[in-house]
């Protein structure tokens, strides 16, 4: 697996080397390479702008709270593993708002903080197997498939439209990036790849998005693209929604 970047965001200087100091251990014994970036607030976490593959997150905290800094997280795109680990029980169902992968109660159970970490690696993993990675200059970024609504190519420059109104743009060609998506990208006309997972409606020669956006498809794709979309609702895997 390659590196995990863990984060965790607790205003407890204890706990937020409790938590570091056991998924240290946890990402030795099992020989992963990691990095922790730490936060002691909502607003630090927000505002760093770092990426990170699994999110350890306080309830408890200042302004913005836990629960508050998860949504806006999401709300961003951000289509990690959140984990909470607070004293709050009462906040279990919220937890379900933001899409959390699990809650755990402080103090923090070994057993339990290890079964979930075990858990949240073969997701993890699981979830690597259907990302693109695009090359950006000197850099590399990975996105997942399912964070994509669709793809545009204007020019020579290819442009990822993802959740939250995230748009990312490199240099590749279309029939390149098509090669490298799997079938739930349907190429709905000449200048866009379309993600089927997020399609809401099709009319008029315009597909209909999940997050209300429109695309055009070509006149001839239309009844292709029907086709495609009931052979994808009746091939379409348990997790497809995850990954």
């Amino acid at each position: 697996m390659k590196m995990i970047q863990f984060a965790v965001c607790d205003d407890e200087p204890f706990m937020l080397e409790d938590v570091a100091g056991r998924l240290s251990r946890y990402a030795e014994e099992k020989q992963i390479a990691y990095d922790i970036l730490r936060f002691d607030s909502g607003k630090a976490l927000l505002d760093s702008k770092q990426l990170f593959d699994i999110l350890f997150l306080d309830i408890q905290i200042a302004q913005p709270d836990g629960m508050e800094t998860a949504k806006r997280l999401r709300q961003h795109g951000f289509r990690g593993i959140i984990i909470f680990n607070t004293i709050l029980k009462e906040s279990v169902f919220d937890s379900f708002e933001v899409e959390a992968y699990d809650y755990l109660v402080k103090p923090l159970d070994e057993a339990r903080f290890r079964r979930t970490l075990d858990r949240a690696f073969d997701t993890l993993q699981h979830r690597r197997e259907h990302t693109i990675t695009v090359q950006r200059g000197n850099t590399c970024q990975v996105f997942p498939f399912s964070q994509i609504l669709y793809c545009e190519v204007l020019g020579r420059k290819i442009y990822l439209h993802q959740h939250g109104g995230i748009t990312i743009d490199y240099y590749d060609k279309l029939e390149h990036l098509e090669k490298q998506m799997d079938s739930r990208f349907f190429r709905c006309h000449r200048s866009y790849l379309v993600n089927l997972d997020h399609v809401r409606g099709c009319h008029a020669g315009r597909v209909t998005l999940s997050e209300g956006s429109e695309i055009p498809v070509s006149r001839l794709r239309e009844r292709e693209l029907t086709q495609a979309l009931l052979r994808h609702m009746k091939e379409r895997r348990p997790y497809s929604g995850l990954v």
